[in-house]
C-alpha cells in the first residue's frame, strides 16, 4: 500500500474560512519516499500577519503561485488510492476537503493520524506537538512551520514508527482505515489487494455463505464504498456480517452486470433482498384495443403475466423512455397512456400527432411505427455479437444475441475480427435469457450507442 504523507499551511482560523498557502505531499511505499510534490497555493486573500510571522510567508511570495483549482486535478491523480497520513491529520484532510468543496468535488481517502500511532507505537513522550516529538526522536525539521519541512519529518516519524513495530503499525492502520465495524477477519490486505477493474464482487460471511453481491468498473472503489457506508443499519449489519470477498474481473460492464444478475438468482443473497427475483419490477406491455390500434402501458410486473417487451427500474424510468420514443415513432400520446382524454391528444391539436386517437389515421398505418418500434426493442429475428472490452488488452469479450435471444458471453484473442463471424459462437459460455438480461442488453445499448456491432 502507498501513502501520501502531507502538510499543509494555511491563513489561519477555522476551516471553513481558512485557505491553503502551501501544501507538500510525499509520497511513500512503506521503505521510501518514491515522489513529491511541494507548492505554495495563491490564497487569493490576505495572508495575516501572525501567519507571516509563524509561516514566514507573504502575500508576495504567494502572488505568482498557483491557484488551488489550478492544481487540483495534479492533487487528485497525485494521491489517489493512496492512505492520507499527516500530523493532527483531522485539521489537514479537513482542509483538503474544505477546498475541494468549494470547487464542488467531493474528496474522500482513508486518513490515519501520526499523533495517534506515535501515542500507541512510542509512548510516554512528554508531549506527541511535532517539534518536540521530532526533537526528541532526534530528527531535525529543516523549515519548521513550512509545508516542505513538516511533512518530511511526518515522513520520518512514520518511517520510524514502522520499524518500531510494523505488525502493530499495521493493526492500527486498519482499525483505523476499515470501518469501526469491520469483522476482525477482514483484514486490510485483501481490501488493499482488491483490482481496480470492471467485475463483480461477493461479500461472504463467517458460515462461508454469500451475503452480498454486486458489480463495479472499479471492484476496489466499490467495495471501500460498502465499508465506509455507515448511513443505514442495514449497511453496518452488513459490514459487520463479511469475513471473505472474492471477484471476478470481466472486463467488460455489460457482462458484469450480466453477471452480477445471474448471481444474485443462483444464490438469493440475504442483503440484496430486493434484486432476487428481479431489479427491474415495472415494465412496458402493449395491447391491441377495440379500435384495432396498438396501446402501450408502463405497469408493475406483479399485476401481469404476460412477459413485457421491456423492463425498468422504476415507473417514472419507463415513463421518460415511453415519452422519449412517443416523439421518435410520431406515436399517439393517448394510446400510449400518457395523455387521459376523451378526444384528441394535446400533440394531434399541434400537428404532431397523426390522429390515431380519433380514428383519423388508420390503424394499419399507426400499427407500423409501433411495430417498428418493437422490432427495434426486441431484437426480433436479429442475430449478431456485442464487441466490447475484455479482461486483459490481449482481448475482447464477445456477448451472443442469436434470433432475438440471448445466448451467452465469453473472451476472444484481441485480434479475431478476421475469422468467419459465425466460428465466434466457439467462444461463448451458453447462458439462459431472462426478463432482466433481456432488459440489460437493451439498457446497455441504449447508453452505449457506440458499441461495436457484428451482424449475422
Amino acid at each position: 500500500m502507498n501513502f501520501v504523507i502531507i502538510d499543509v499551511e494555511t491563513t489561519g482560523g477555522s476551516v471553513n474560512n481558512s485557505k491553503i498557502t502551501e501544501l507538500a505531499i510525499y509520497k511513500f511505499d512503506g521503505e521510501k519516499i518514491i515522489d513529491e510534490f511541494v507548492t505554495l497555493v495563491n490564497p487569493e486573500a490576505p495572508i495575516p500577519e501572525f501567519i507571516v510571522r509563524l509561516t514566514g510567508i507573504n502575500d508576495i511570495m504567494v502572488q505568482n503561485a498557483p491557484k488551488f483549482y489550478e492544481i487540483a486535478k495534479k492533487v487528485i491523480e497525485f494521491t489517489e488510492n493512496c492512505i492520507f497520513v499527516a500530523h493532527n491529520a483531522a485539521f489537514d484532510y479537513s482542509m483538503f476537503r474544505s477546498e475541494f468543496k468549494a470547487l464542488g468535488f467531493n474528496y474522500r481517502l482513508p486518513q490515519i493520524c501520526t499523533v495517534k500511532a506515535s501515542r500507541i507505537i512510542i509512548p510516554g513522550h512528554e508531549s506527541y506537538s511535532l517539534g518536540k516529538l521530532t526533537r526528541g526522536l532526534g530528527i531535525d525539521i529543516n523549515g519548521r512551520h513550512r509545508a516542505g519541512g513538516d511533512a518530511l519529518a511526518t515522513t520520518q516519524l512514520f518511517e520510524i514508527l514502522i520499524k518500531k513495530d510494523k505488525e502493530r503499525l499495521l493493526e492500527f492502520i486498519q482499525h483505523e482505515v476499515n470501518p469501526k465495524n469491520i469483522h476482525p477477519n477482514l483484514s486490510i490486505e485483501t481490501i488493499d489487494g482488491l483490482p481496480q477493474k470492471t467485475g463483480v464482487y461477493l461479500f461472504y460471511n463467517e458460515f462461508n455463505k454469500i451475503i452480498y453481491i454486486g458489480k463495479s468498473i472499479s471492484i476496489k472503489k466499490r467495495v471501500e464504498q460498502h465499508l465506509n457506508n455507515m448511513k443505514t443499519a442495514k449497511a453496518i449489519k452488513m459490514i459487520q456480517d463479511i469475513v471473505r470477498i472474492e471477484y471476478e474481473i470481466t472486463g467488460s460492464d455489460l457482462i458484469a452486470m450480466l453477471r452480477e444478475s445471474e448471481l444474485i438468482k443462483i444464490h438469493k443473497p440475504l442483503y440484496n433482498r430486493t434484486l432476487r427475483n428481479s431489479v427491474f419490477p415495472f415494465g412496458l406491455f402493449d395491447q391491441q384495443n377495440e379500435e384495432g390500434y396498438i396501446t402501450l402501458k408502463v405497469e408493475s410486473l406483479s399485476k401481469k403475466e404476460a412477459q413485457p417487451l421491456i423492463s425498468f427500474k422504476s415507473k417514472k424510468e419507463g415513463l421518460d423512455f415511453l415519452f422519449t420514443k412517443t416523439a421518435h415513432y410520431q406515436l399517439c400520446q393517448k394510446l400510449c397512456d400518457q395523455y387521459s382524454t376523451n378526444t384528441a391528444c394535446f400533440q394531434y391539436e399541434i400537428k404532431k400527432c397523426h390522429g390515431a386517437c380519433i380514428n383519423e389515421e388508420s390503424a394499419e398505418n399507426y400499427n407500423q411505427r409501433i411495430h417498428q418500434f418493437i422490432d427495434a426493442l426486441t431484437f426480433e429475428g436479429r442475430s449478431f455479437y456485442i464487441i466490447d472490452k475484455g479482461r486483459e488488452k490481449v482481448e475482447k469479450s464477445i456477448v451472443w444475441i442469436e434470433n432475438g435471444v440471448y445466448q451467452g458471453f465469453g473472451y476472444a484473442p484481441y485480434h479475431f475480427h478476421g475469422k468467419e463471424p459465425r466460428a465466434f459462437s466457439r467462444y461463448i459460455t451458453k447462458q439462459k435469457e431472462d426478463r432482466d438480461i433481456k432488459t440489460i442488453l437493451h439498457l446497455f445499448l441504449r447508453k452505449n450507442e457506440w458499441t461495436k456491432i457484428i451482424e449475422l
